[in-house]
């Protein structure tokens, strides 16, 4: 970019950083001339489940065979969404959880990334007196993809959570909500629900609390349910989408099968909608018909929920179990690592207290024994105040096959045995 004239934006969105200089980075380690045989717990990217792809293969078919096929795919249609998929989440969300909704309060976006990046910029940044107003991450870690949202970096301000140790190898983060800030600086409230990348989950109370403090302000609370129920449902606990006038709900049908056709929905105030609905028809125009007319059929049928909860939340929740008992079993367990617990997401992610190396530095060690990670300190964007904690984390994918994950974990024993050991801790 070196030879390229750009503005303050340019520069901003064309930068490498967090997750993806690592993924650049694992690209680049399996072009090599010598390739080997890693175990790779890096990606984000869902499993093709059988189940799920019959699915899409029965719909598209129907699709394919039906009258309207030619007016999906050959016809621009409304920004704000293709119409009987609008209809199908009003339907369901009101049945499911009765939260009377309209067409009105629906958009659908070009996957909930491009959801993000609108409302992110729609809300904070410098207002029209220059004021610059904040964009909040209440919780830390969080999506590493939120410090890319934000056309400047000053805009996004993070919380540092409260470590709750529940057992002596398991941890879980929790909002410190008497600490958190909400007056006119702050133009929107971000975080993920349940969380990429610690899988944790913010209870309820937690959230009414933040959505409560944010409606005095008049504040937008964004909630990203890219793993939430009722579609893709990765929860392995308890849980109820939150809604209020000052929510904007957002679903991702990313994870039930569909990433490639970039389908994010808006569920909030006709207010909000109509603000984005604006913001999208300037910058996309509206989203990809033919994955909507999909999905509306599989929700109507019922069958998009039913194999969520049945097949998907059941495929990873198993897989999350088969690393925890791995961790049990080849852990050494006078080492003080720690596994937050499992609520949801297709992560796992790891804290090792007072690790004598940096997370960037057991990204190396674990590489040169055949296992990548992601390094856990590129989640906690927005983060100003020095935290110890930050490089003491690494995420592990859920989709590696069963015998990777056993795999993964006696690469890691080995490599966190001998890190602790040469620096002389032993024991808490």
């Amino acid at each position: 970019m070196s030879n390229v004239q750009l503005s303050k934006t340019g520069l901003k969105m064309s930068e490498l950083t967090g997750v993806r200089s690592i993924m650049k980075d694992i690209k680049e380690t399996n072009e090599t001339d010598t390739p080997r045989d890693y175990v790779n717990v890096s990606a984000g990217n869902p499993l093709v489940l059988p189940e799920v792809e019959a699915l899409w293969r029965k719909y598209a078919h129907e699709l394919l065979e039906g009258q309207e096929f030619g007016e999906i795919i050959g016809r621009y249609g409304s920004s704000q969404g293709y119409e009987p998929f609008i209809d199908a989440i009003v339907h369901w969300f009101n049945v499911e959880y009765g939260w009377n909704l309209t067409k009105h309060n629906v958009l659908v976006t070009p996957g909930s990334q491009s959801l993000y990046f609108m409302a992110a910029n729609a809300f904070s940044g410098p207002d029209e007196e220059g004021n610059q107003r904040s964009l909040v991450l209440p919780l830390c870690p969080d999506y590493t993809g939120y410090g890319g949202v934000v056309l400047s970096k000053d805009v996004l301000k993070t919380y540092k959570p409260t470590l709750d140790i529940q057992e002596k190898h398991r941890f879980k983060y929790r909002p410190d909500i008497d600490k958190l800030k909400i007056d006119k600086t702050v133009g929107a409230v971000l975080f993920s629900r349940p969380c990429n990348p610690s899988g944790n989950l913010m209870t309820e109370q937690e959230v009414d609390r933040i959505v409560a403090m944010c409606a005095e302000q008049d504040v937008p609370v964004i909630i990203d349910s890219a793993y939430a129920p009722p579609f893709p449902d990765m929860v392995f606990t308890d849980m109820t989408p939150v809604w209020g006038e000052n929510v904007i709900h957002c679903v991702s049908l990313s994870k039930v099968g569909l990433p490639g056709e970039r389908i994010g929905v808006a569920i909030a105030s006709e207010k909000y909608i109509q603000l984005l609905e604006a913001f999208q028809s300037n910058m996309n125009i509206h989203s990809s018909r033919f994955g909507q007319a999909l999905a509306a059929r599989a929700i109507m049928t019922g069958e998009l929920a039913e194999v969520s909860t049945n097949v998907i939340k059941t495929f990873y929740h198993k897989r999350f179990l088969i690393w925890e008992s791995a961790l049990d079993r080849l852990m050494p367990d006078e080492v003080p690592w720690h596994l937050h617990v499992g609520e949801g997401s297709i992560f796992a992610w790891m804290w090792f207290k007072d690790l004598p190396i940096s997370d960037a530095e057991l990204y190396v060690e674990l590489k040169q024994e055949g296992m990548i990670v992601v390094p856990g300190s590129t989640f906690f964007s927005g983060l100003n105040e020095p935290w110890s904690h930050i490089k003491e984390c690494i995420r592990i994918s859920l989709t590696a096959s069963e015998e990777e994950l056993e795999r993964g974990v006696a690469i890691l024993a080995k490599v966190i045995a001998r890190v602790y050991q040469q620096a002389g801790i032993t024991t808490r």
